[in-house]
């Protein structure tokens, strides 16, 4: 199979990010990804028995748990935090047409079994949420326990008229300024974290990816993703057993506690979510509490 044309984010654009001492970890030889190089997060000893799988969503990166990896790990857990294709320090196809539904998801899957990851516990928000709430249904055995954030299932119809209003402004604004955004959607960062954001995207050939996300969400019959989506929604719904905590960003005008609230009734056994009233739709920028919170809730 040919190299998919793909471009690299130059390793000096993640030098000296606040709060962010991780090594980077590749893998560049992922069955039907071959030449791809895909970074994530690893962090405390691989002996333990407990792995959190921490997923971002757009315009983000692994960069967003880091208020979070911290707990975890403090758990005793082993930590890892991927970065999509398109984001973060992975590789960035160039093309458009390359990113979709199943592009995404079997990427993930793959790099769940040659991590051979188990004991999982999903942490989710945007799509890291749509995408990583339909893993679970087809490798049921590796996961134990949930933590969704402000996300979705993506059913064939939009969740909120602001979502629609979002698309059309992504696609109005091709080179956006993903730092700037951050920023106005989430005012407590400094401006330094706010070039963290920035990193990956040093110019518009770099964000086919982040583009692509909003007009992958399924709101129309018929789109890529809706039926794997429903399984997943019959899955949380009929066989999910494990142990589930929802943190909802009050704030949060395209997924926030109206959306959450149905989402909240779709996870089997989900206790009364935790509102946290301050955050908006990257709830991760208030994660330490949120973090500690459901470790609590876990053990």
């Amino acid at each position: 199979m040919p190299k998919i044309p793909s471009l690299t984010t130059p390793d000096e654009r993640f030098l000296n990010l606040p709060n962010w001492p991780y090594e980077p970890h590749y893998l560049n030889d992922l069955p039907g990804y071959e030449g791809l190089r895909v970074h994530y997060v690893d962090e405390a000893p691989h002996n333990t028995e407990q792995t959190y799988l921490c997923l971002h969503g757009q315009p983000t990166w692994s960069y967003l748990y880091r208020k979070m990896i911290p707990v975890f790990a403090a758990s005793g857990a082993r930590v890892i935090a991927p970065d999509w294709l398109g984001f973060g320090r992975s590789d960035k196809p160039i093309n458009d047409a390359v990113y979709d539904f199943h592009f995404h998801r079997n990427m993930m899957m793959a790099l769940i079994e040659r991590l051979d990851l188990n004991n999982i516990t999903l942490v989710v928000q945007d799509w890291g949420g749509l995408l990583g709430l339909t893993l679970p249904q087809d490798m049921p055995e590796r996961f134990d326990r949930l933590l969704i954030m402000n996300t979705v299932l993506a059913m064939g119809r939009a969740p909120s008229q602001a979502f629609l209003d979002w698309r059309a402004y992504v696609a109005a604004n091709p080179d956006m300024n993903v730092g700037a955004l951050m920023k106005r959607a989430t005012p407590i960062l400094s401006e330094a974290e706010q070039q963290a954001y920035s990193a990956p995207f040093p110019d518009i050939t770099f964000k086919a990816g982040m583009r692509r996300f909003p007009e992958m969400v399924m709101v129309e019959p018929g789109m890529a993703g809706i039926e794997t989506s429903k399984r997943a929604a019959d899955f949380w719904k009929s066989q999910w057993q494990g142990k589930s905590f929802m943190a909802i960003g009050v704030q949060d005008p395209v997924l926030g506690p109206d959306v959450m609230m149905k989402m909240h009734k779709i996870i089997n056994g989900c206790p009364e979510p935790m509102m946290v009233e301050d955050a908006g739709h990257f709830v991760q920028e208030w994660g330490a509490e949120v973090a500690k919170r459901a470790v609590q809730a876990f053990t």
